[in-house]
This record gives C-alpha cells, structure tokens and sequence, in this order.
C-alpha cells in the first residue's frame, strides 16, 4: 500500500480570512500532505496588527490562532513595497487608501502616488512572511520570508490574482501578476517562495 496515502493528514489554521491566499496555501501545500483551514471556518476574529514588521504581525497572528483553534497555525503576512515610497504601501498594503477600502481603491491609491514617477523609480517588491507555530507557547517558530520583485505598470491590467497584482510586473514579464495564469503565478510568486523555504526547513 502506498505509504503516502496512510499518513496523517496535517493540519493547520491559517491566520486569514483572505480567500485569495486560503486559496493559493491550499494550492500549495495540499500535495505536501497538509490540509489548510481559515480561521474564519473556526468562528475566530481577526486580532488587530499591531507589529512594526511582517514577521511580527505574522507571529502575533498565528499566535492568535494557536490561542483559539488549540492546534498549529500558519501565519501569514505580506505586502508591497515600493522603496521610491520609503517602503509603502508596506505593512498597511491591505488598508493603503483607508480602514474600507477595497483593493481597486488600492491601486488608484497607489497609482496616483506614483504618477510622476520615471520608469527606474518605480522598481517594487512583493513580500511574503509565513511563521509556523505548532502551538502557542513554541519558543522556536518556523519563519520563512519570500520577495518576489519587479514594477509598478502605468495602469492595471488583467482579471486573476487579488490585491495589487494588477499593477505588478514581475522581472522578467511583460505582463502583470493579474495576467498571469493562477497556475503560473502559484509557482514563481512571494507566497510560493515563502511556503517553499519553510517546507525546506520543516523537512530538515
């Protein structure tokens, strides 16, 4: 019998409620034996994000997670950073135009900021921090970071992906993330690079 097929399932409550990333983590991670729910689908609240850097805010939420699931966590935060920006939209790449606002407001947001912007000024990067707590007092997370960089474009292009993946060229493209077929872009993204270096950890 393949030994495969008998092997517990593992699973793991990611600290979102962004079905776009619940989606591309299932993806992902779903062939490496794990099972990903969201913490929406265990009744519990967003915690507030009150850290200074991607790995705190993903600590503080997988910690969250941990507290009110009694089981291990994922978490999970990423965002845009454009250094002709001084880094924004940054750590608040999710609430860039305000606490409602929604990802087209985002990217006009953005747009506008940038708009007298030269092409070598409006180099950016997707960043991606995943941490791993089996539960939630583990004194030795798994923390693993992925940048996926390329630019801003002039305009928003394209219909997949969510978030600011309209207006990201990645290196090497011509296309933005939103042209992208999913398939694709699953493979070479922030979160993909992220979710790869924490298998590798996880396996040694």
């Amino acid at each position: 019998m393949n030994s495969q097929s008998t092997a517990p399932l593992k699973q793991l409550v990611l600290a979102s409620n962004n079905p776009g990333k619940v989606a591309e983590i299932n993806h992902l991670l779903d062939a490496q034996g794990y099972q990903i729910s969201s913490q929406a689908e265990h009744h519990i609240d967003s915690i507030p994000e009150t850290g200074l850097t991607f790995v705190e805010n993903a600590l503080l939420k997988a910690r969250h997670v941990c507290v009110h699931s009694n089981t291990a966590a994922l978490g999970d935060d990423s965002g845009l950073v454009v250094p002709a920006l001084d880094g924004a939209p940054g750590l608040y790449s999710a609430r860039y135009a305000g606490p409602r606002a929604n990802a087209s407001d985002n990217n006009q947001k953005l747009l506008q900021a940038m708009q007298s912007f030269q092409p070598d000024q409006r180099q950016a990067s997707f960043i991606c921090v995943l941490t791993l707590l089996r539960h939630s007092h583990d004194p030795e997370p798994v923390i693993a970071i992925g940048r996926w960089h390329g630019s801003i474009a002039l305009q928003p292009a394209g219909e997949h992906g969510f978030g600011y993946d309209p207006l990201f060229i990645p290196h090497g493209y011509t296309q933005t993330a939103a042209e992208l077929a999913p398939e694709h872009k699953q493979q070479i993204s922030h979160r993909a690079l992220a979710l790869k270096s924490l298998l590798d950890q996880l396996s040694q």
